[in-house]
């Protein structure tokens, strides 16, 4: 990670420089694309001021931190980072969670009810289809083509005319 700094009525010693350097090293335990830091160093009548500002791909992080000593502001400053990165990697993992079993199980007693129906997948050609369509009391017919050996549906529209399902991939549509 590239660290700036940049210093106001104060200069930056090489003890300094390598604390506020350790400090930003352990944010990279928590969140380690961090592509560059930088840091603002302040001293105002009788008040320390740190200021870190992390960039990382799509997110930037920014703590603000006062103290009466130059390295407590910096510890400040560093600590709060430290809990937005852990914040953020938080939101990240339970946004991608995986539901439990017991979530799964409260959303299937309140949400709607499915019947799963079990049904041999016979190779048939769109006619055919249609045919075991007309003589099912179904609104639709799943079968596997037997040309292209994948799942279609067919069903009616209206009156006499039907319609195939066939599935695609994203980049193109089937039979054109």
């Amino acid at each position: 990670m590239e660290i700036h700094f940049t210093a106001k009525q104060i200069k930056i010693t090489p003890a300094i420089r390598q604390y506020v350097e350790d400090k930003l090293e352990r944010t990279q335990k928590y969140f380690d694309s961090i592509v560059w830091a930088q840091v603002f160093l302040s001293v105002e009548k009788r008040s320390h001021n740190a200021e870190f500002v992390l960039h990382a791909p799509g997110q930037t992080f920014r703590a603000l931190a006062t103290a009466s000593d130059l390295y407590s502001a910096v510890d400040l400053a560093g600590d709060k980072m430290n809990a937005q990165i852990k914040k953020f990697k938080e939101k990240l993992k339970n946004k991608h969670k995986i539901p439990t079993g017991e979530a799964v199980a409260s959303f299937l007693a309140s949400g709607p009810r499915f019947d799963f129906i079990d049904q041999v997948m016979p190779l048939l050609t769109p006619e055919q289809a249609v045919r075991n369509l007309d003589s099912s009391e179904r609104p639709f017919f799943l079968y596997q083509d037997k040309d292209s050996h994948q799942i279609h549906v067919a069903y009616r529209t209206d009156g006499e005319h039907y319609r195939i399902v066939r599935p695609i991939k994203k980049s193109g549509v089937a039979g054109k």
